[in-house]
């Protein structure tokens, strides 16, 4: 199965447009050697090492996101079933004390929705199957309300695209059509004193 879709971004400010990744000497031997997972995560360190910029880091990450995903089959069948209960499910692909990075499979029932919220880091969800739709907000904060939020437009993900997240984004996703939708995803590190899910008619936000 070769994943060849669209990469997007959407920016602290809940833009969300089309996004050219950078291609780099890690993608050299693309076609000499498989690529795997412990290539893939010691790539990822290196960039994180070399990089400070988090739009930059995202846009050297991402090819290697589709490289793995389109090397590493056994990836695109690693999910657990979403929860009868929640709608959801988390499948971690790799583990391992003090390590920076979230790595996993998220699998959402059909018509799911999970609340509005951000990550407080960058993140990149790569869509495996299905659709889902993601609604995107940003802050508007009055005297009244700290934690308005006004929504400033959705995009739906088909199988094979990849979604990049600024650290500030702020979104909700929706599982449509009949079908689970599975992605694979990566997270820097959470700054878990700004995570936050958020009531937008209420306008008040909790932490995770």
């Amino acid at each position: 199965m070769q994943v060849i879709a669209q990469d997007w971004l959407v920016t602290n400010e809940g833009q969300c447009f089309p996004f050219a990744d950078l291609q780099n000497d890690l993608q050299k031997d693309a076609f000499i050697i498989p690529y795997r997972l412990y290539r893939f995560l010691t790539d990822v360190e290196n960039i994180l090492c070399q990089e400070t910029d988090d739009r930059v880091r995202l846009q050297k990450i991402c090819p290697l996101v589709r490289r793995l995903l389109n090397d590493s089959e056994w990836i695109l069948t690693s999910f657990a079933l979403p929860d009868r209960e929640t709608g959801w499910s988390v499948q971690t692909v790799y583990d391992e004390p003090d390590f920076a990075l979230t790595v996993q499979t998220v699998a959402w029932s059909p018509q799911s929705i999970s609340p509005v919220h951000n990550h407080a880091t960058w993140g990149i969800v790569a869509l495996i199957d299905g659709e889902e739709k993601n609604t995107f907000w940003k802050r508007s904060p009055c005297a009244k309300f700290p934690d308005r939020l006004v929504q400033t437009g959705e995009h739906t993900l088909t199988s094979g695209d990849i979604l990049c997240l600024m650290p500030d984004a702020i979104h909700q996703i929706e599982a449509i059509g009949d079908e689970p939708t599975i992605s694979f995803n990566i997270y820097g590190i959470t700054n878990y004193s700004q995570r936050f899910e958020f009531d937008v008619e209420q306008h008040t936000a909790k932490k995770f």
